[in-house]
């Protein structure tokens, strides 16, 4: 082979090799780029009257999966599942905080806010239940009672007398229900 073939085929095959690449990185037929999550546009299109889109990719991507999700079912998936574990850890702060409260009348309110948590774990389980299989119907009811709890228990004790996982719970289940409400629209 002559040294100028040579030259001629190295030329070539980094002419392909850099061809192959750019292909690659302007997504061409050859890219392997993941698709574009959901989460941006779901966001934006929730507010900024309703749930700024700051609020909730804060508040969803508590779970990192939240950038990854491929669809709006996923999404509204995480937000409820998101809302069962916040209700959950609200209720055992509660429990927590109960067992140290002294004071007859902070006993009280938080026997009874611990009631109303109590009461919506069970029907939030419903919910992301359903969200997982794909029903939507009742779910933005149940979210809607849900951040009530919130709000219930704040009523009763006053502003900063109950631990912070009350006030996150509610934001949750507020954006959880927004989310759901989305979704239901154009999935369902």
């Amino acid at each position: 082979m002559a040294v100028g073939t040579s030259s001629l085929m190295l030329g070539g095959a980094l002419l392909l090799l850099v061809l192959s690449t750019t292909t690659e990185v302007h997504g061409g037929p050859s890219s392997r780029a993941t698709p574009c999550s959901p989460l941006p546009q779901l966001c934006t299109s929730l507010g900024p009257w309703y749930v700024g889109p700051n609020d909730c990719v804060s508040t969803l991507c508590i779970d990192p999966s939240c950038r990854s999700a491929p669809g709006l079912p996923e999404l509204a998936l995480i937000a409820t599942r998101l809302t069962v574990s916040n209700a959950t850890v609200a209720k055992a702060s509660l429990e927590h905080a109960l067992a140290l409260a002294k004071d007859g009348k902070a006993r009280k309110v938080m026997r009874s806010c611990l009631e109303l948590y109590t009461g919506a774990v069970p029907r939030l389980q419903w919910a992301a239940r359903s969200v997982a299989a794909g029903r939507y119907r009742g779910v933005p009811e149940v979210l809607l009672d849900a951040r009530y709890v919130s709000s219930k228990c704040t009523n009763l004790a006053g502003e900063g007398a109950l631990p912070k996982e009350n006030v996150e719970f509610s934001m949750m289940a507020y954006v959880a229900k927004a989310v759901v409400e989305w979704v239901q629209l154009f999935i369902g």
